[in-house]
């Protein structure tokens, strides 16, 4: 409401100290936020509420393609009659019901917070990746990083989704079956003179090894380029007069990474800069940053395979090391997680993890509340839930 306030007024959104992100996302939504008590407010409320509706169909479908993959993957494979498919549970409804449901994503939805528009673009780039919409892929993936910044690491799962698709078996299980089948053929030769060359294509009738293609990946560069572009140029436009796209990267981008509002939150950051030293700032700031940044590289070698169970990982890993985190992150990559609920179902420490989430949303609110309204706490008191959520997590 402030940034709308202060452009109603003829200056730039960014002039206060409240607003922090996209001018577009202002101009659409701004004239909504001043009048929440009115017949505007109801539609903006309506607006997020059909924004985590669509997000949630999203996903839906993004658990459709990828249970398709899956079954591609283990008939490529030759395993459909040595492995047992799930039964009527279809991991795209539970994680929509997931999503929907969370009391998390729910609480940021009334809330009115922007990550419910941040969390469908980063849904609209994996669904767009995965049926290889390069346009759409492109756009969720540039949107989103506009928004946020932190999604521009997930251009590595959305290339390798265009490249090999949702779900292929790692190169060396093919090259496993390969070895096992001629190993099958040499001793089997002497003694059975059927195992020829008929014989030899029977074996590696599944062993179709998944290739790399390069032509969406050209293709969403192209795109990149283009919406890049379009937003940039629109951004440019919107604050022509109060210091163009400079002032725009200063205070979105530039806010995320030097953590200047040290305001208590969800995160680790806040903590930790409010006692270091101001000389060991920028050091210390390079660090928490690269945390994410060092997890990219064996990640993406143990899981191009996997995609989307990458780019999951990579939404957790954001929501729990970004500067600024809030509940509707973990809405997100929650709602993931339950993409994969097959696999993880004989996850260890469940329950635990359930309450541990549980304990954590009811304590927050309390200890916020004794150490700023009453004044009988103090910040570790806020600290420690914050701590116990990114551990949780």
């Amino acid at each position: 409401a402030e940034g709308q306030w202060l452009k109603q007024l003829d200056m730039s959104p960014y002039a206060g100290s409240m607003y922090h992100g996209s001018p577009l996302l202002l101009q659409i939504l701004g004239p909504l936020t001043v009048s929440m008590r009115t017949t505007k407010g109801a539609s903006l409320q309506f607006g997020f509420f059909f924004v985590d509706f669509l997000a949630a169909l999203l996903l839906r479908r993004i658990g459709y393609i990828l249970q398709l993959a899956h079954m591609r993957s283990i008939t490529s494979l030759d395993l459909s009659k040595s492995i047992q498919m799930p039964g009527n549970l279809v991991a795209g409804d539970v994680a929509a019901l997931v999503y929907l449901w969370n009391p998390l994503g729910i609480a940021s939805c009334v809330g009115a917070s922007m990550s419910s528009i941040e969390n469908i673009m980063i849904l609209l780039a994996l669904y767009g990746a995965s049926t290889r919409n390069t346009p759409l892929a492109a756009f969720g993936w540039v949107t989103s990083t506009h928004l946020a910044l932190y999604p521009a690491i997930l251009v590595i799962p959305v290339i390798f989704l265009l490249g090999y698709g949702p779900d292929t078996p790692p190169r060396k299980l093919f090259r496993e079956l390969k070895q096992l089948g001629e190993s099958t053929l040499d001793s089997a030769a002497p003694s059975d003179p059927s195992c020829g060359k008929g014989g030899t294509e029977n074996i590696h009738s599944g062993c179709c090894q998944y290739d790399f293609s390069w032509k969406p990946v050209m293709h969403f560069i192209l795109w990149s380029a283009i919406w890049w572009m379009h937003i940039l140029g629109l951004c440019s436009i919107s604050l022509r007069h109060h210091g163009g796209l400079r002032e725009m990267f200063k205070e979105t981008y530039g806010f995320i990474l030097t953590v200047e509002d040290l305001s208590p939150n969800l995160g680790l950051f806040w903590y930790f800069f409010t006692e270091v030293f101001d000389f060991f700032r920028v050091f210390f700031l390079l660090v928490f940053h690269a945390n994410v940044l060092f997890m990219v590289m064996p990640m993406t070698i143990r899981l191009n395979h996997r995609p989307c169970f990458l780019a999951f990982s990579f939404v957790a890993i954001t929501s729990m090391l970004k500067s600024y985190p809030s509940f509707g992150d973990s809405a997100l990559y929650i709602g993931l997680l339950a993409l994969f609920v097959h696999e993880l179902a004989g996850m260890r420490f469940s329950f635990f993890l359930l309450n541990g989430f549980t304990g954590i949303a009811l304590l927050s609110p309390v200890m916020y509340n004794l150490w700023i309204w009453r004044g009988t706490g103090n910040a570790n008191f806020y600290f420690a839930t914050a701590l116990a959520y990114a551990s949780f997590e």
